[in-house]
């Protein structure tokens, strides 16, 4: 009876130990792709303001979330879409800086991408639209013998949802920001 007891409880310490995998991301997480896009830090915008030269100009996403902008100052552009941005400065440039101001907001440059674990060349990676994880682990020089090139844990930075993909049969669409991490196959 002790030895069952005992068994039991080492098994169960055991499987502790091993760690729960993430659960399978949602279909619409995964399939997620730039439609909706939030911005974030390491985004680089082009904005236009028309008939004014002196404010159209490239800008960059601080680590803070914000775009310094002539002017008015810090405009707020973390996790806001392009939309949203494009409005608040009409807005703050409307309130006695710019006479019914036309502005157009652009992403010329998406942060960076990660991909860790059981790739030959793990790091950060520029964002091209319409990479798949595929792409990326080619990117990053293919999978280590070791690897599991049947599934991979991704993490999406706009829902922070993170969860296990197949990467067999599917195109899963890599996001900006996104983190991917290849894991090592059990024999």
């Amino acid at each position: 009876m002790a030895t069952a007891v005992a068994t039991a409880l080492l098994g169960s310490s055991l499987a502790g130990c091993a760690g729960a995998a993430p659960p399978p991301l949602a279909t619409a997480d995964a399939g997620q792709g730039l439609a909706g896009y939030r911005l974030g830090a390491g985004d680089r915008l082009r904005i236009t303001v028309y008939n004014e030269p002196t404010l159209t100009g490239e800008y960059n996403v601080t680590p803070g979330g914000t775009v310094a902008f002539p002017l008015i100052g810090a405009i707020d552009a973390q996790g806001c879409t392009i939309e949203v941005v494009t409005q608040e400065l009409s807005h703050r440039l409307a309130g006695g800086y710019v006479n019914d101001p036309h502005v157009s907001v652009e992403v010329l440059n998406y942060r960076p991408f990660y991909i860790l674990g059981e790739v030959n060349k793990p790091g950060e990676y520029p964002y091209a639209a319409g990479l798949t994880i595929e792409q990326a682990v080619a990117l990053a020089g293919g999978y280590t013998y070791r690897a599991n090139e049947s599934k991979a844990v991704l993490r999406r930075q706009t829902s922070g949802a993170e969860g296990t993909v197949a990467l067999r049969g599917g195109q899963v669409p890599v996001l900006p920001g996104d983190t991917i991490r290849i894991g090592q196959r059990y024999f």
